[in-house]
């Protein structure tokens, strides 16, 4: 016999994996030595009665896994805005025009609805003049320079 005509097996096949479905196929798995694993179905009448207690268990969970919105804009800071902005004399429309942003997002910050996004604040601050992050907000903001010049000594 040549190597040609010779079988090479590389590998056992795997175990097939069967459902068995009556009484008599599992005998003979168990007559043939094969491992058998019963996995126990629900029952339909259970599944009624853990339906409402699902419910309720999640509602619960709901309840106290409540997650804190996030942070709006103070209402100082919303105040503050509003009364610059009508001392410059300008629509909603116009500062957010100025400010290269929509005119919902202005009305959000004024009514106090938005959340705080310090680029968009800093726009607002510079166009209307006011401070509206830290302390003192509805204070004139110090001029650019202002420090610099402060800090020379007068004649």
């Amino acid at each position: 016999m040549s190597d040609w005509d010779r079988e090479t097996v590389l590998r056992k096949p795997k175990p097939r994996v069967a459902v068995i479905r009556t009484q008599g196929e599992l005998n003979a798995a168990a007559r043939q030595g094969a491992i058998v694993e019963t996995l126990r179905g629900s029952k339909v009448a259970n599944k009624a009665h853990h339906v409402d207690t699902d419910h309720r268990r999640i509602a619960q969970l709901d309840r106290s896994d409540d997650v804190k919105p996030p942070d709006t804009i103070n209402l100082s800071v919303s105040q503050a805005m509003m009364k610059a902005r009508k001392e410059k004399n300008l629509t909603q429309k116009e500062l957010a025009t100025r400010v290269n942003e929509k005119e919902s997002t202005i009305k959000e910050y004024e009514s106090s609805k938005a959340i705080p996004n310090q680029q968009i604040l800093t726009k607002i601050e510079r166009v209307l003049e006011v401070k509206l992050r830290g302390k003192d907000i509805g204070a004139p903001l110090p001029l650019r320079g202002s420090k610099a010049k402060a800090a020379e000594p007068t004649k």
